[in-house]
């Protein structure tokens, strides 16, 4: 009845959709597993969250510009999640150091600890063309 072309066709199109459900389940996934409360009744979100609330008023604008700038190679649609997880990283440094704002120090080390290793080259590229140093953080850089 088909012709062999549309069984091929048909099984190549079973192939790209399992593959496709799989991919993007394997993300919704990882999202519920970051949502799930942990030993002390919050998740890994939830503290995310509360580090930005309780440090959003040590930004300043040019730290703001600093981070977006450091942000710019995630593609637009992940942008805010990146931006929200490194910022919550900068905050959770931020309360564990009594800071009174958020620094140019904080920003590269909270980066560093947000990011994977892959995503150092681009901060030291970004850090040198800004001309700032960051001689205190190699050590947490990738080697």
């Amino acid at each position: 009845m088909f012709s062999f072309f549309s069984q091929i066709m048909i099984v190549l199109w079973t192939i790209f959709l399992l593959g496709m459900m799989s991919i993007g389940g394997y993300f919704m996934f990882r999202k519920f597993l970051k949502r799930l409360p942990k030993e002390d009744g919050k998740s890994i979100l939830d503290w995310q969250e509360e580090y930005l609330q309780k440090t959003r008023h040590l930004w300043s604008t040019e730290q703001k510009e600093l981070l977006e700038e450091l942000v710019k190679p995630v593609p637009s649609l992940f942008r805010d999640i990146a931006r929200d997880k490194i910022a919550g990283k900068i905050g959770e440094l931020a309360l564990l150091n009594n800071a009174s704002q958020i620094t140019q120090g904080l920003i590269i080390e909270g980066y560093i600890k947000a990011t994977p290793k892959r995503d150092h080259a681009f901060l030291v590229k970004t850090l040198k063309k800004k001309e700032i140093d960051f001689a205190d953080f190699k050590h947490l850089l990738a080697k």
